[in-house]
């Protein structure tokens, strides 16, 4: 049924040195299948290319080379119509394979119903995907995936063109308008999707590709973004931010007082929320003149939302790290840890005793399913096939984490542009990018509140890859469908 197509649009290559070997990939080539599958009952038949194509530097050599995966329906006529995400993981130094074999492409991982690995391991049809109104490219950042730095006169480029917030930005961005070109995509509505630091990702592209190449965007979606400005903010701001994440979690794990237990989680937080912001972020911000009678209320209520005792909050000085939470919560319970990115996941370290899990229970549960997963989607399904080792995350430190204005980037964006709205996809039981942290920073990008109308925020009852959850696979592949559908081709002026 596959017609595979491989054809080399440059002889130089990347090159991997491994002991005694050389391995290498083609700086410029696309592999193309044609396959079909069925979205929401439909019959979607589409072309797959998957290769890589070079960054160029100002002397037009090619100085690094990204992997990239597109996907296109196969429709009559231009595309000139026809929406197109980028899409982009986060880390910094994750592989694009995340959201690729788990959320938006064509084909999912084979999981439970909650998203636990299940042999034997593989792909399957995702009967959500997005494909059906949109065409989607999954791109490598340089060192993941198989993206690398390119020699030239036996030199690579100087890393710190690629390994920085500013820096990733701008090398993205260049690479886009080449990819743009090739594909002939500059009529077509454009969309970013960033996960993780990914979020950050695409908030400084928005600008940077405005600004810098004269591509205007019809919006932006943050999955569970990574938003620094938050989290090296005060105590005050940072700590409140946290504990309806942790509600939410003990929540989840039926560890709340009976009177917040038999409430759903959705009357539940609103409710912490109010409690975070006029309560917990004001008694964090006296510090130590806090009164005693005020610290010891605050811990009270604290402990009521999220089960960790007053004696412990007491002596974090209301202060209390996701990271001890993640270690107590099920201490005394089950003796188990829950997981960083989603705390459904369980954990067994070594003692119960501690201030830290030993590790993250959630990652080791996804690298399980995914890493056999993407290694057989892309050699046996897309006929990609090399030696070269697929870098689920890469060597991207020291990463430069300087100068960080993406949230304001974002802002500048969108008033520049009235066509650009914005979605914040979270889960609530994400304890490493809370969903709180993502609605502050939805708040918090358009201070004068005139471009809220452009603004939304979407939750799910998972955590950080909310889409490995059967339920929430469907729900934020529909709202992802609402967005791109109410936001491209409305046939309104770009004005206000």
């Amino acid at each position: 049924m596959k017609n595979i197509i491989f054809f080399i649009l440059l002889v130089a290559s990347i090159t991997i040195n491994a002991q005694s070997e050389k391995r290498a990939l083609p700086v410029d080539t696309v592999v193309e299948s044609k396959h079909s599958t069925t979205i929401n009952g439909k019959v979607i038949k589409y072309t797959a290319e998957t290769g890589t194509q070079p960054l160029w530097s100002a002397d037009g050599l090619p100085i690094a080379s990204l992997f990239y995966t597109y996907y296109k329906r196969d429709l009559p006529g231009d595309v000139a119509n026809r929406p197109l995400v980028i899409s982009f993981n986060g880390g910094p130094g994750s592989a694009s394979v995340w959201m690729h074999i788990a959320y938006t492409g064509p084909k999912v991982l084979k999981i439970d119903e909650e998203g636990y690995p299940v042999q034997p391991y593989g792909v399957q049809e995702n009967p959500y995907s997005i494909l059906d109104v949109a065409d989607i490219v999954f791109i490598n950042p340089v060192n993941t995936g198989y993206s690398r730095l390119i020699e030239n006169d036996g030199k690579t480029a100087d890393r710190k063109q690629f390994f920085g917030i500013n820096a990733d930005i701008k090398y993205l961005a260049q690479w886009l308008t080449t990819f743009m070109t090739r594909n002939n995509r500059w009529l077509s509505p454009k969309y970013l999707i960033g996960e993780s630091y990914g979020g950050t990702r695409v908030s400084g592209l928005a600008l940077a590709l405005q600004d810098q190449q004269w591509m205007y965007l019809n919006g932006v979606i943050l999955v569970s973004p990574a938003d620094y400005k938050s989290y090296a903010a005060d105590n005050a701001i940072s700590s409140a931010l946290n504990l309806p994440y942790m509600a939410a979690t003990a929540w989840h794990h039926d560890l709340l007082p009976r009177e917040l237990q038999d409430k759903d989680l959705l009357e539940v937080i609103p409710e912490v929320e109010d409690f975070a912001v006029n309560t917990l972020m004001p008694a964090l911000a006296k510090g130590g003149f806090i009164s005693e009678e005020e610290r010891a209320s605050v811990a009270k209520k604290m402990s009521y939302y999220s089960t960790i005792s007053e004696r412990a909050i007491l002596q974090h000085n209301l202060d209390v790290p996701t990271r001890f939470f993640w270690k107590e919560l099920l201490r005394d319970e089950s003796g188990y840890t829950v997981g960083r990115l989603d705390s459904r996941y369980l954990g067994l370290d070594r003692s119960t005793a501690g201030n830290s899990p030993d590790y993250n229970a959630e990652l080791k549960s996804w690298l399980h399913s995914f890493t056999p997963a993407i290694n057989y989607y892309i050699r046996e399904e897309l006929k990609f096939k090399t030696d070269v080792p697929y870098a689920m995350f890469g060597d991207v430190h020291p990463w430069d984490k300087q100068n960080d204005n993406t949230r304001d980037d974002l802002r500048q964006a969108m008033a520049q542009n009235p066509y650009l709205n914005v979605m914040f996809q979270s889960g609530y039981y994400d304890g490493a990018t809370t969903y709180f942290n993502a609605k502050y920073t939805m708040w918090n990008i358009d201070p004068s509140g005139r471009m809220k109308d452009r603004l939304s925020f979407k939750g799910y009852r998972s955590g950080h890859m909310m889409y490995l959850r059967r339920e929430d696979l469907k729900t934020a592949n529909d709202d992802l469908r609402t967005f791109i559908l109410n936001s491209s081709n409305t046939g309104k002026s770009a004005k206000y």
